[in-house]
């Protein structure tokens, strides 16, 4: 092996070793601590999640600065849903996710944005493990479309009152915060007192 290929093995063999190493040592410098893992986390918890106590208060006090979208299908809108919810369903019938309709949903998100300008967009669906709030989260914000999510489904918001409400708050009732039909509803203004503050840190 002649004296000018030895060098350019030699140099190609550094060049790897070098450039490998700087490789390990930017991705160690990149890894997140543990701390910054766990603000990311709460970051995307709080962009992702609307506290339906919040949402509830909000009602009481006639709305709030939200529109709820219900997910699930029309029929089951229909039979009852949360006042003041509308409806852009995934599901074609209880049994039949519409996902594939995507230029539907997002054109429906879309529209309803447009006419009402300043309200954070808030959906729920069949429970807290559902996925369908997530599934059709993700196909809104892949095209620029952002949403929340609420903390509870219709099951914890229609069958479970008493697991997310506050003890301590004056007594509601499940049935003053759900209707029937192809309406969304008005909410009935009410003073209730409540333990929770306003904006960032309300429930």
């Amino acid at each position: 092996m002649n004296q000018q290929l030895k060098i350019i093995i030699i140099s190609a063999i550094i060049a790897a070793l070098v450039g490998g190493g700087s490789a390990f040592f930017i991705q160690k410098l990149q890894k997140p601590s543990r701390e910054n893992l766990i603000k990311e986390f709460y970051d995307i918890e709080n962009a992702v999640h609307a506290s339906a106590h919040g949402a509830r208060i909000q009602l009481d006090k006639g709305g709030g600065n939200f529109i709820l979208v219900d997910l699930r299908s029309p029929q089951e809108y229909e039979r009852e849903h949360i006042i003041s919810a509308v409806n852009i369903p995934a599901y074609t019938d209880p049994n039949t996710s519409a996902y594939e309709e995507k230029d539907r949903i997002i054109k429906q998100f879309r529209e309803l944005i447009n006419a009402n300008p300043g309200k954070e967009i808030v959906t729920y669906c069949y429970s807290v493990p559902c996925m369908t709030a997530r599934k059709i989260g993700k196909i809104l914000a892949e095209d620029g479309v952002y949403v929340k999510t609420l903390t509870v489904g219709w099951n914890e918001w229609r069958y479970f009152w008493n697991l997310w409400n506050h003890d301590g708050e004056a007594p509601t009732k499940v049935e003053d915060y759900i209707i029937s039909g192809k309406e969304p509803g008005t909410p009935k203004i009410r003073e209730l007192l409540s333990p929770c503050g306003e904006g960032e840190f309300g429930c």
